[in-house]
């Protein structure tokens, strides 16, 4: 009876393991909310902005844990001489000691002065900033956390929701894509893409000095001439756009309002416009009316 119990206890860790995560709104309501925040302080730290999400959704349930909400604590990281506000938490033991932040961003910024100033895991700063599966097998061995499959879940979020293309984004240009001083523009994320609004004044050349990408690639990333005059309140993506909507709109067409375009459409849901033709079966030359449902999925 021993041997049977033993035998069905590892069936079904084995199956644990193996099993697929599925997408989550949720999740990636978490993502959208807090990518902007990942990539700054990947910018700042050296450390890929897919495994600081991960270990967000990972740790706080994607915002929804207990010491999520009471102590805006998404990561996890217990007191360790902390003198700032705390929250007590069952964990390993009952009742332990953990960090309670004023916001998410003081989270975000402690988890990456966690990060690099503790010995422990100095060895994580010689990987590259795109090696996601070094990272997660590295927080995972350096003692982060006693979850046996702690990496493998991570990578799981990572490729799920396609976060390693968030390493990528810059090329790790320190200071290039979040807004460091009140001149720069603020970055937001859309569609698993980075994209600010332009301002009077802007063209494709201001734009790539600020964010360290050819003026070129940021025009051809907007199918525009990289001669077009911008206007004020334009959405210009810092990366090619996608051929799908978010997965949110699957079953939500686009209802046509005056003024838009089929471009201003494409710009708004972060697609290609060519896509956006193909996915409604239209020809380029096809006038767009007030009311057209249009498949942005």
């Amino acid at each position: 009876m021993k041997r049977l119990i033993m035998t069905v206890t590892v069936f079904l860790a084995v199956l644990t393991a193996g099993a697929q995560m599925k997408w989550n709104q949720q999740y990636q309501n978490y993502i959208d909310q807090y990518s902007g925040i990942a990539v700054r302080e990947m910018q700042r730290y050296h450390i890929p902005a897919s495994i600081t999400l991960a270990q967000g959704i990972f740790e706080s349930g994607a915002g929804r844990s207990e010491l999520c909400v009471k102590g805006n604590n998404h990561f996890g990281i217990k007191c360790h001489g902390w003198e700032g506000r705390t929250v007590y938490h069952d964990d390993d033991e009952l009742q332990e000691c953990f960090r309670a932040y004023n916001s998410a961003l003081e989270s975000y910024e402690d988890h990456s002065k966690f990060l690099t100033s503790s010995q422990r895991y100095s060895r994580l700063f010689q990987l590259s900033v795109t090696d996601y599966k070094g990272w997660a097998r590295g927080l995972k061995a350096c003692g982060y956390a006693t979850n046996p499959q702690y990496a493998d879940k991570l990578i799981q979020l990572i490729e799920l929701y396609k976060l390693y293309e968030l390493d990528r984004v810059g090329k790790g240009k320190v200071g290039k894509y979040i807004a460091a001083s009140k001149d720069e523009h603020i970055i937001r994320i859309y569609n698993n893409n980075l994209y600010l609004i332009a301002r009077q004044g802007d063209t494709f050349r201001s734009l790539a000095k600020e964010t360290g990408i050819s003026y070129r690639k940021l025009a051809k990333y907007n199918e525009r001439d990289k001669n077009d005059v911008l206007s004020e309140g334009d959405i210009i993506y810092l990366s090619k756009k996608r051929s799908r909507a978010d997965k949110a709109f699957k079953k939500r067409p686009h209802v046509v309002k005056a003024g838009e375009s089929m471009y201003s459409i494409s710009q708004m849901y972060g697609i290609t416009l060519k896509s956006l033709y193909r996915m409604n079966h239209l020809e380029p030359d096809y006038q767009i009316r007030v009311g057209d449902r249009l498949r942005v999925y």
